[in-house]
């Protein structure tokens, strides 16, 4: 089969398209014939290489040990291990290909990909090949780290970064709770934040929402270009902070261990400050997450807005109009037959 191929870390453009063997799907797999896979930042972070303690997480030390790159995949059920009983070849699924944390290779851009079981689920009626390869990955950091217990009814909650992947699927998923929702973002891409729901829209460019003198009882922050002293300005007393992190795409965070020091630092802080409690570590039940995220993009709740897409031959494109900041949705690779 066709695949985009990884031999180093480094450069995006050391990727190139080779030929290698198609997978065999594990007991508790699936094969899937990709119709189409997501470019998001996870994927630059295991090109890149960055931060190095990935190499210590799964992704492998000195050069990675899968060599194709991506995770979030859409497309037709080929063959099911024999543990499998959820899925029967000829069904349309998207999931997520790999297992644990993101960090780390997942086969995506190719061909074929295997996934496993628990990762994947029926791709809804009247939602596009290309729709659904946008939100496993994305869809399961929002809804894993932003639960409707978190969100009562009438919440005012703030999202930092609405645009993005995450920040994007957080605003419908509030807005599904029923919050009143403000996003944040670029100038150029509150048009976006708008129609996907959002109440009101900040430009932080020309405003800083931790000065407006205003409050939210949750403020999702995306890219944590804020301390978190700046952001108890504009957090209720009783509020919930929720930080995702983003390195963006090395400009920020530490090179060897990211954003995990503030995430830790946080953590730490948390004993003493209630507004960063309620997290939790627990690995995440994905095929309930995944179940979850179907059904919303079912009713309507949760929909995607798409860029651009490209061939498989150009995945090192993708992903750099990905770096660009420049993208208004997401950005999808497309595998033709």
């Amino acid at each position: 089969m066709r695949a985009i191929v990884q031999g180093r870390y480094g450069s995006v453009d050391d990727l190139s398209l080779s030929d290698v063997p198609r997978p065999d799907p594990a007991e508790d797999e699936v094969l899937v014939r990709i119709r189409a896979a997501s470019v998001h930042p996870d994927v630059w972070h295991v090109v890149a290489g960055l931060p190095a303690v990935l190499r210590l997480m799964g992704s492998g030390v000195r050069r990675p040990r899968e060599r194709v790159p991506g995770t979030d995949v859409a497309g037709v059920v080929e063959s099911v291990g024999i543990g499998v009983t959820r899925f029967e070849p000829g069904d349309e699924v998207f999931g997520e290909t790999i297992r644990g944390i993101q960090w780390r290779n997942g086969g995506a851009f190719a061909e074929y990909a295997t996934a496993p079981e628990e990762g994947v689920a029926l791709k809804p009626s009247g939602v596009s090949f290309e729709e659904a390869a946008t939100v496993p990955t994305a869809g399961l950091i929002a809804l894993n780290n932003l639960p409707r217990r978190r969100v009562p009814f009438g919440s005012r909650v703030l999202v930092n970064g609405a645009a993005g992947g995450v920040g994007a699927i957080a605003v419908q998923l509030a807005k599904a709770y029923g919050a009143q929702v403000t996003g944040v973002d670029h100038a150029s891409k509150l048009a976006l934040v708008r129609s996907l729901g959002a109440d009101r829209v900040i430009d932080y460019t020309s405003e800083d929402f931790t000065r407006s003198g205003e409050q939210w009882d949750l403020i999702f922050d995306v890219p944590g270009n804020h301390s978190f002293k700046a952001i108890r300005r504009a957090l209720d007393p009783r509020g919930r902070y929720v930080l995702i992190g983003h390195d963006a795409f090395g400009a920020t965070g530490h090179r060897w261990l990211g954003s995990i020091p503030r995430v830790l630092g946080l953590v730490a802080r948390s004993a003493v400050s209630p507004q960063l409690r309620g997290g939790s570590f627990a690995s995440p039940d994905k095929r309930q997450l995944m179940g979850t995220l179907a059904s919303l993009m079912q009713t309507g709740q949760l929909r995607v807005v798409i860029d651009r897409t490209f061939p498989l031959s150009q995945t090192p494109q993708a992903i750099r109009h990905l770096m660009s900041g420049q993208s208004l949705g997401r950005v999808v690779v497309r595998i033709d037959d």
